[in-house]
């Protein structure tokens, strides 16, 4: 069940609590250095239920969604520019950096 206006899905909650549990090294490092407690001056939520999808992390302010792929994920799939379109169709601009480049250029990301 989704709230209004907010797209959040109640129903992918238990899937992205359990995300939340079992996180990649640049998840936990971005998390960590970056993104918690806002320190940019926006806070950020960690694998938030959005829609039918879950956003590794997302700033509902900002309407911005970062995506970490991790190495199984080499390369932007269907799956994923269907869900960015979707996204996007709802006001949210997606950015995707892998795991490689959160671990090896954190400052950049």
């Amino acid at each position: 069940m989704m709230a209004p206006n907010s797209g959040y899905n109640k129903k992918l909650q238990p899937f992205a609590k359990a995300l939340r549990s079992t996180s990649t090294k640049a998840e936990v490092r971005l998390w960590c250095e970056v993104l918690r407690n806002g320190k940019l001056g926006y806070p950020f939520l960690r694998q938030r239920p959005l829609l039918n999808y879950i956003a590794d992390f997302m700033c509902k302010e900002l309407k911005l969604i970062i995506e970490v792929d991790g190495y199984t994920h080499k390369f932007k799939t269907v799956e994923d520019m269907e869900r960015d379109s979707v996204l996007a169709g709802n006001g949210f601009t997606t950015l995707r950096f892998t795991d490689e480049e959160e671990m090896k250029d954190l400052p950049n990301v």
